[in-house]
């Protein structure tokens, strides 16, 4: 590959944008399996040695697209990667310890309000008002969540206050993504790197900043196997196409699309992990779907600026 795709502003191909729709879709798809592969490896170690070995790989194998990028564009990819790396090591600090301290359906509702938090997220930090169609279709995403999820049960915790946080998070790492990276000439493989390297190094930091620090790396065969799934799928394809998607899509498309993640996530579950789904699952999942592929049908609803 001779040429590096780059953020910056270029004439987009009147294709872009239904790719971009795709891909996040894709995305989405991707993620949704995620949680189980991410719990099995978590069974071999802790939440924050796992981070670091994910991320630490990721960033190891993205480091020659950024050593092969030009010196601006190395300057971009920090200048954009560094802040939003930062984020994102709070959106996975935030949702691996909110995972473990609260109920797993009050886990997937309380993510799924990302859907609601990134249109006012882009309103408030873009100066963008999305489309009222936006706003109907995350209200039906977000009935779809609790329906799937069975909504909130039992009472507020810690867990939950964490998984609420990773949820704004998360809309404003969408929006700020999109802002960071629009004005900038950054490869997105450069970018994507510098993000990971951000997560890897913060969540080794932070393990030594508590006591304990971290235990010796497993040697089962099973944590290195949904390790390079997870940093393949999960981390370089998805970051990537997301870090690509943002250049040709508004943050509250980008956030809905992907808000479908619990729908596959569910989806997943069932078919590979054997767990069972309710009617009212079922019934949510498919709510969700069609809110994401209304979404895409009614590009025009929310074009980029």
């Amino acid at each position: 590959m001779t040429t590096v795709t780059t953020l910056a502003a270029t004439t987009p191909s009147p294709l872009a944008p239904r790719l971009a729709d795709a891909a996040l879709l894709l995305v989405a798809v991707v993620w949704g399996t995620s949680y189980g592969v991410a719990k099995g490896a978590l069974v071999f170690y802790p939440v924050l040695g796992f981070l670091a070995v994910r991320f630490g790989l990721t960033f190891v194998l993205l480091l020659p697209a950024l050593l092969r990028a030009s010196r601006a564009e190395q300057r971009d990819a920090l200048a954009a990667g560094l802040p939003l790396g930062g984020l994102l090591m709070g959106i996975f600090v935030c949702e691996t310890f909110g995972l473990a301290l609260t109920q797993a359906s009050n886990a997937a509702f309380l993510i799924s309000l990302c859907v609601v938090f990134t249109p006012f997220a882009e309103w408030a930090l873009l100066g963008q008002r999305p489309a009222r169609a936006m706003f109907v279709f995350a209200g039906v995403s977000l009935v779809g969540a609790a329906l799937l999820s069975g909504g909130l049960s039992g009472h507020w915790g810690w867990g939950d206050a964490l998984m609420l946080a990773a949820a704004v998070l998360r809309a404003i790492t969408v929006c700020q993504t999109s802002r960071l990276t629009r004005r900038r000439n950054a490869p997105v493989l450069a970018l994507t790197a510098v993000q990971a390297g951000v997560i890897a190094l913060g969540s080794v930091a932070l393990a030594f900043a508590l006591p304990g620090g971290l235990p010796p790396l497993p040697g089962d065969t099973g944590f290195w196997l949904a390790c390079i799934y997870l940093v393949l799928g999960c981390t370089v394809f998805a970051f990537v196409m997301q870090n690509w998607a943002l250049r040709h899509s508004s943050p509250s498309r980008v956030g809905l699309l992907m808000g479908s993640e619990p729908a596959f996530g569910a989806l997943f579950a069932v078919l590979w992990l054997g767990e069972s789904l309710s009617i009212a699952g079922w019934a949510g999942g498919a709510l969700i779907v069609a809110a994401a592929l209304w979404t895409m049908l009614r590009r025009g609803a929310s074009a980029p600026n």
